[in-house]
């Protein structure tokens, strides 16, 4: 049960990002879903693993396979569905609680809350970079076959 109230809240939010970054109203639902994959496969991933960095990669890299079909299908700038989609992955609550604990003089607490929120950045960052790559090194062979089968 929780699993589906998950994938609807992280609907609702993705699209209430959408809303903010005024993304156009027929593609609400779409920068939605892109959203809600990316939070379920966030989330699955870190109940399996108990790794949320990890997590954070697989939620970012799918975050950016889905932006880019949609972008493609849509005809549609890329980050109109990746923003409210990371918006989701972001570490704020562990970059709250390092500027808290520095706040407190608990520098050590504050160093691995810090740490982690740092680490989870990088791999949203690299997640996304991945994606990128790959999604270009597939168009770049489809275009190379499609030129050679026109020939």
């Amino acid at each position: 049960m929780t699993w589906i109230i998950q994938a609807i809240l992280s609907l609702i939010i993705a699209i209430s990002f959408a809303i903010i970054f005024n993304a156009p109203k027929e593609k609400l639902l779409a920068c939605g879903f892109v959203g809600m994959s990316g939070w379920m496969i966030f989330s699955v991933y870190s109940f399996i693993s108990g790794d949320s960095i990890q997590a954070s990669f697989a939620g970012a890299f799918s975050v950016a396979l889905a932006a880019h079909i949609l972008s493609r299908r849509f005809k549609m700038p890329m980050i109109l569905f990746s923003v409210p989609g990371i918006i989701l992955l972001v570490p704020g609550g562990l970059a709250y609680n390092a500027m808290r604990n520095i706040v407190e003089n608990d520098y050590l607490t504050a160093i691995s809350f810090g740490s982690r929120a740092f680490m989870t950045s990088g791999a949203i960052a690299m997640g996304l970079v991945f994606a990128e790559v790959l999604m270009q090194l597939i168009f770049k062979y489809l275009k190379r076959t499609a030129s050679h089968s026109n020939v």
